[in-house]
């Protein structure tokens, strides 16, 4: 018996995790011939003591004809796929499909034949640790990769180096479990992934990982430092090009920017598990952290003092940042929440350094609010951005500058965001202003009032706009 193999009569824990209907359809598939088997990433993460949503089934025995009249009962979609066919049920997130590697050919009835269909099949994934299956019906593991055995020991191995490059998107694969489990890449598989040309990868595939790298790595930094050191960071343009810049040594001790990128998406990760964030405000903070200092390749300059300084890179990084998330499909609110937190980013540590008054807070807060993010989303980035450093207050965890930020913000009354403003158009309208552009130039002095004094009283900022405009006729 294989050490990585349960007893007979052993139960695994996986049964107790499954949900109901797929115990319900492995008896339904052997009743007529065939085998279900799960397969993927949901026996990886319940071996190793993790959840996982989505759960991948092959059906082994039977032909689509046969699965697709089974399934429909179940809720399954129809079978779609241009080269595999896949059945979907939404509502439990269950996708079945072929095996691949001819599954078809055998119709197992015991342990052995099954085991051999599945060996067949699962020489076509990518990984060891992803060619894990379970039979439900036995409650067995089958692993004729000993990919429970690289689990345990953090090691990514590949189940072949003849199949592995079928799809180059397995080189982010790569990338994003060995940030997530902080594994070893083995060798022969570090050399696959450095050959694999992923130039072709549709722009929604690879944003698709690099969004899981962010949101599901401890250490996100870690994937990107192994795509650099396989030469294929190249595969996210704009971080590729952080490599090598400088940066002053008194601010940023740790090196360059991409250096400082990848700890600062790494304090980033830890904000959010800290705050225990929402998944929208994850991929906010996350992507901002990434995207914060694209500016600096372009804007970085050694001054005649041998000072380097990068002027206005927070604003050039906005403009990088909308251009790469564009082609990255990342969604347009999304996106313009993001580059509206690039584009403030040293505001927080600006603001208390030059002893910002109120006025300037809820002017902060105009800017943030057509992004849809607040002054609390800010402090998050600014806090990943000044702890990603190995400055003495940023690797003691201290940023003083954060907490005086949000206090200010508490006292101008702009926390949470901007309130309405007191003075409405059709209040100005009432006193004989009609609509045109003078009632929004009105307006818009009746919001500078409002942001200077913190005013609350509607009729007197109105009348003094009044006065002011008639004075000016």
């Amino acid at each position: 018996m294989s050490p990585d193999s349960f007893p007979a009569g052993e139960r695994s824990t996986l049964l107790d995790q499954v949900p109901d209907l797929v115990p319900t359809l492995a008896r339904a598939v052997s009743s007529i011939g065939g085998r279900l088997v799960l397969v993927g990433g949901w026996v990886r993460d319940g071996l190793n003591g993790d959840h996982s949503k989505d759960l991948d089934v092959e059906i082994f025995g039977l032909s689509e004809d046969e699965i697709t009249k089974l399934l429909s009962p179940f809720g399954f979609t129809k079978p779609v796929g241009r080269e595999f066919s896949v059945w979907r049920q939404m509502r439990q997130g269950i996708d079945v499909a072929l095996p691949r590697g001819g599954g078809e050919r055998f119709r197992p009835s015991a342990g052995d034949s099954l085991d051999e269909a599945f060996r067949e099949a699962s020489r076509h994934r990518d990984l060891t640790i992803n060619a894990v299956g379970w039979d439900p019906m036995a409650d067995r593991v089958i692993d004729p990769w000993n990919g429970q055995h690289d689990l345990r020991a953090r090691r990514l191995k590949a189940v072949s180096a003849e199949t592995f490059g079928s799809d180059p998107l397995r080189v982010l694969r790569v990338a994003r479990l060995k940030a997530r489990f902080e594994a070893q890449v083995d060798s022969n598989l570090e050399a696959i992934c450095r050959g694999i040309d992923l130039q072709e990868l549709a722009p929604e595939r690879v944003a698709a990982e690099l969004w899981r790298i962010l949101c599901e790595s401890p250490r996100p930094s870690i994937a990107f430092e192994f795509l650099a050191s396989i030469d294929q960071v190249g595969v996210f343009a704009p971080i590729e090009a952080l490599q090598g810049v400088a940066q002053d040594p008194e601010w940023h001790p740790e090196g360059d920017v991409f250096v400082h990128t990848c700890l600062v998406v790494d304090r980033a990760a830890e904000i959010s598990r800290a705050e225990a964030l929402s998944g929208d405000e994850q991929i906010l903070l996350m992507v901002s952290a990434l995207c914060h200092d694209l500016g600096k390749p372009t804007t970085t300059k050694v001054e005649a003092d041998g000072r380097i300084r990068s002027l206005q890179h927070e604003a050039e990084s906005a403009r990088q940042t909308q251009s790469w998330l564009n082609t990255l499909c990342l969604g347009e609110g999304r996106i313009r929440a993001v580059v509206g937190l690039v584009a403030q980013h040293l505001a927080p540590a600006q603001f208390v350094s030059q002893g910002a008054g109120a006025r300037a807070y809820r002017r902060l807060a105009r800017k943030l609010e057509p992004a849809g993010v607040t002054v609390v989303e800010l402090e998050r980035l600014a806090r990943a951005d000044h702890l990603g450093r190995t400055t003495a207050d940023a690797e003691a965890g201290r940023f003083e500058a954060g907490e005086r930020f949000l206090e200010a913000a508490r006292s101008a009354d702009i926390h949470e965001g901007v309130r309405p403003d007191v003075v409405s158009a059709s209040m100005l309208m009432a006193r004989g202003i009609v609509p045109g552009p003078a009632l929004g130039h009105m307006l818009a002095r009746c919001r500078e009032i409002e942001d200077a004094t913190g005013s609350q009283d509607a009729s007197s900022i109105a009348e003094t706009v009044l006065r002011e405009f008639e004075t000016d006729q």
